[in-house]
């Protein structure tokens, strides 16, 4: 089919199968809209905190768009202040975790897909 149309809040929540629901939830549509090169998550992380992980990839440079809410994205060792409608480009290399501000951040996360190209970096928010 030469397109295809999936409402978002119609994705399952990853986060409740991997036991994050307390943090975040975590919408990932590529299979869903049946995207080959395209990955996509919407991303929600709950008033006040930060997500259950970070990471990043070895090839993918992602962008991140804020829908609404307000928070920080950690970038390796700087912290950026995030409002609605900002965009966020990350290179590839460079980890990422966000934070939520008192009021939720809603995140869409763009960039495509290459299979096992992403890693978790534990204790990030420590350093």
């Amino acid at each position: 089919m030469a397109y295809a149309k999936k409402n978002l809040r119609d994705v399952e929540d990853s986060a409740v199968r991997f036991g994050l629901s307390e943090t975040q939830e975590a919408r990932f549509a590529r299979k869903d809209l049946g995207a080959e090169q395209t990955g996509m998550n919407y991303l929600t992380v709950k008033p006040g905190r930060r997500e259950a992980f970070a990471h990043k990839h070895q090839e993918a440079e992602e962008i991140y768009v804020v829908l609404a809410g307000s928070g920080k994205v950690k970038l390796d060792d700087e912290l950026v202040e995030l409002a609605p409608l900002d965009a966020v480009r990350v290179s590839p290399g460079t980890t990422r975790s966000f934070e939520a501000g008192s009021d939720g951040l809603q995140v869409l996360v763009f960039g495509p897909h290459v299979e096992g190209d992403g890693e978790t970096v534990e204790r990030f928010w420590e350093s």
